[in-house]
Parts: C-alpha cells; structure tokens; sequence
C-alpha cells in the first residue's frame, strides 16, 4: 500500500502555466489548468493582477482549489502603454507592440519566482511571446512545453523550418503566399495583403511575433497544438516533419461560458426573442472581443446584414474604432429601427455559448478566431468567414473555405474593402441558399460530430498528461 501511495506521488508534477496577455489565450491556458488540477497536478499560474481578476470564478472545483495557486507579476511600466492597461482587451492594435515590451519586463519577476526551489516547478507550459524564456529555464533546469492556442496549420504556415534561414520572410508581402515547404497540403493557406499588414501594427519592431514564435519552438521540449488529427491530419504530420521533437495535439478544448451573466434579464429576453424564431433560421453576428473595425466598415457591415432579410443577433462590443473612439454612430442612423421585426442588437459582453446552442440560431458570421470556431462547429453551426486583421485569422478562414466548412465574404487583397451586396450574399448563400447546402451538411453533421465530441477530445488531453509524466519520468532516470 505504501509503496503504491509512493508511486501516486511520484507521478503528481508541479507545472508553471504562463500564457500571453489577451483573453483568447488566458482561457484556454486556464482550461488546461483545469484539466491539470483534475489530474492531480499542481499549477501554477502566472500572469499579471488584472488578468487574474478576469479568470472566470468557480471553474476550479472548490475541492481541488488547493492544487493551483495564482502568481500574480506586476506589469512594469513602459513609455506608450496606458496606464492599467494589462491586456490586448484594454488597447488598439497599434498600441500592442507597448505591452510586448512590458510583458518582456516580467522576467525578472519570473526568474525571481522559479528560482525559489521552493516551488519544485519541473515543466512550464507557456506561449508564444516569451521569446526569453528557454534559455532562461535551461540554465534552471525546468522543461518547456510551448502550448499553441493556433491550429496546426496556422502553425504549420508560421513556423519554417530550423535550417531554412531567418530573413526568409521579412517583408509583409512575403506572408501573401503558399511557403515553400507547403508540399502535398490539400489546402492553400496564406495571408491577405490587409491582414498581415494590419498584424504588422501589432508587432513588437524589435522582436516580431514570428522570432518570437521561432525562438519558444526552438527551445522547448514538446510542442503542444489546440487540435485534433480528425480535423487535420495533413498539418500535424507537417508539422512533426519541419520539426524534431515531439509534436502533441492537445484536442480541441471544449468550451466553457467565461463568465456569469452579468445581466440574467438581458439574456430571458433574447431567449423569449429566439424562441419565436424558427429552426436554423437565424444567424449569429459576433467580431470578437478585440476586433475593431472602422465606423465605414461597421456600415457596411451593417446594410449587408440588413439586405440579406434574415433574423440575426448581432453582438457589438463596446471597444473604440480604429479612429479612436466609440461613436453614437457606429451603426447607421435608423438601422435598429428598420430591422426592428427581424433583428437583435446585444451591446457588449454577450453569453455566446448560450446563444449558439439555441435551436433557432443556424449560422454564425465571425472573425475566425480559433476559439469561437471550436464553439460553432461544436453546435453544428454553419460559418459565414469576416476575418479579423491580426493573429491568424486570415488563416482560418482560407482554411475553412477551402474545406468547405464555411463562406468567405469577399474582401478586397490589398485595403480590406468588402461591400454590403457581398456580405448579404454571402449570408444568404450559407444561411438559405440551396447552393450552400454543401455547407451546412459538411458544419452540422460531420464537423460537428468531431468538434462536439467531448470524449473524444478529453482523450488526446489526457493523452498528453500521461505523456508529460512518462517523459519526466525518463528524464529523471
């Protein structure tokens, strides 16, 4: 019995999970936190105090509480980052570049903190913008496990290989097309001129976010991906390729609600409004929590929407445009009042996953970012593809199009241009149109019985656990 109890305590580790400023990688860090605790594992999970008091409440069960602990480091100052600004949630995109240096300011707070042999950290578990971090943790002996929020293939097409030199993409333009190692890949994947240029604005100039990317692959031991081989198979198997080491989906972390309603009565109402709507019939509108768009653009937006005649909810963000400043016009005068029979606009935080899952709702127009495509298609939902200009959502949706999952709305290659006719078009095709039955048959049944597969999922994540303690256990040997 002893020795069996030994054993138990041998394979519990202590891991450090240090995620990247910005809401969509804080959640998913902190799910696998949770899926950690419920293992056994002690966490510790580092990030800043703001970002700590946005971490959803109640998500670690309070009888396994005791195995994480917070390790909250103050955000340094740096000339251009405003003041309390701790996240990209609290920025314009041109600002970002400002918070990459201050969250590069946490290192010595973080050397400070696993130096303390107290902490018996064996693995950290972190992301892409610590470019700083593995030689740091080499010289402590602690092991790396870079842990992608992306896809495999948003990976895939980032990440040439180690001996293919650095300055072979230093332009913008070189991101517009297919890499040279995008050999046998059943999809062409490549970033529109507006949106790597509009990325471009977010990166740091002295260490972009692809160095950043090249140094953490570089120096870690395992590199962990939000994905599945069900999904895509051809770009983890690329991925395995370009680089040696071990190269592990994690699954596709199925969703939780970040937050309690902050107004129930809002939400009874919607239900009340949804519920008089038929099956499948309306379409779900919602950018993201970050992206901005210009007051031209959400007008644009806004009469395709219109034109298209379908029933929709339409979440809008209480974030400033690209100008600057949130507007009282940010969406046409009177639009609310013409589409007042058919249309709900909800302003600000929105319970998307509740929305989603409602049985009237059928099609979801969204930016492409990662995590609110594992919501969609995980409800069987069809996808209207609007890509935001950063990160790889540009990826995604040249991805998802191509597979046949979802409908890009046109947009101009190089000023992002799209119109009104192309937006209602493309709604109708994928919401009603028979052409786009394709669509929905492909979201609504065999995506989703990939995406929506819990078990399935939970598989490959503990899959991964037993392999960390398998690994640590061979190290130490």
């Amino acid at each position: 019995m002893e020795n069996n109890k030994l054993n138990r305590d041998v394979n519990k580790l202590h891991i450090a999970v240090f995620p990247w400023l910005a809401q969509g990688h804080l959640l998913p860090f902190f799910q696998f936190s949770k899926f950690l605790v419920q293992k056994g594992h002690r966490v510790s999970f580092i990030t800043t105090p703001k970002n700590h008091s946005r971490l959803p409440k109640n998500i670690i069960p309070s009888n396994l509480s005791h195995l994480i602990t917070f390790v909250d480091l103050p955000l340094p100052p740096v000339d251009g980052l405003p003041d309390g600004a701790e996240s990209t949630a609290d920025l314009p995109i041109h600002k970002v570049p400002f918070l990459k240096k201050a969250f590069d300011g946490l290192q010595p707070n973080l050397t400070k903190f696993l130096q303390d042999s107290s902490h018996d950290i064996t693995w950290i578990v972190h992301d892409f913008a610590c470019y700083w971090l593995p030689p740091l943790a080499n010289r402590l002996g602690i092991k790396l496990v870079f842990f992608s929020i992306f896809n495999a293939t948003s990976m895939a097409f980032a990440l040439p290989p180690s001996e293919m030199a650095s300055d072979y993409r230093s332009r913008p333009e070189d991101y517009t097309v297919v890499p040279k190692w995008w050999k046998d890949m059943p999809y062409e994947v490549a970033f529109k001129l507006h949106e790597i240029e509009s990325h471009w604005d977010c990166m740091d100039s002295d260490v972009s976010d692809f160095q950043r990317i090249k140094e953490v692959v570089e120096g870690c031991h395992i590199l962990l991906v939000r994905t599945c081989p069900e999904f895509e198979p051809e770009s983890l198997s690329l991925l395995k390729t370009l680089h040696n080491k071990p190269v592990l989906p994690i699954g596709l972390l199925p969703p939780f609600e970040p937050r309690e309603d902050g107004d129930h009565n809002r939400w009874e109402a919607l239900k009340l409004w949804l519920d008089c709507r038929k099956g499948k019939s309306v379409v779900y509108i919602a950018l993201g929590s970050e992206l901005s768009l210009s007051q031209e653009s959400m007008h644009e937006l806004a009469f395709g929407i219109e034109k298209s005649g379908l029933p929709f909810v339409w979440v809008i963000n209480n974030r400033p445009l690209v100008e600057g400043k949130l507007g009282l016009n940010i969406i046409p005068s009177g639009f609310e009042t013409r589409v007042s029979d058919r249309g709900m606009i909800w302003w600000g935080w929105a319970p998307q996953l509740r929305i989603l899952a409602h049985p009237s709702v059928g099609g979801f127009l969204t930016h492409c970012g990662w995590s609110s495509v594992v919501e969609g298609l995980g409800l069987g939902l069809s996808l209207i593809l609007f890509p935001g200009g950063s990160s790889d959502m540009g990826l995604m949706a040249r991805l998802l199009h191509g597979m046949g999952i979802g409908l890009e709305i046109p947009r101009d290659e190089k000023n992002g241009w799209f119109s009104s006719d192309s937006v209602a078009e493309s709604i109708r095709r994928v919401m009603v149109d028979e052409e786009g039955e394709a669509i929905r048959v492909k979201s609504g049944h065999e995506m989703r019985a990939i995406f929506g597969n819990v078990e399935v999922q939970n598989k490959y994540s503990n899959e991964f656990v037993e392999f960390l303690v398998r690994y640590s256990t061979e190290s130490n040997r």
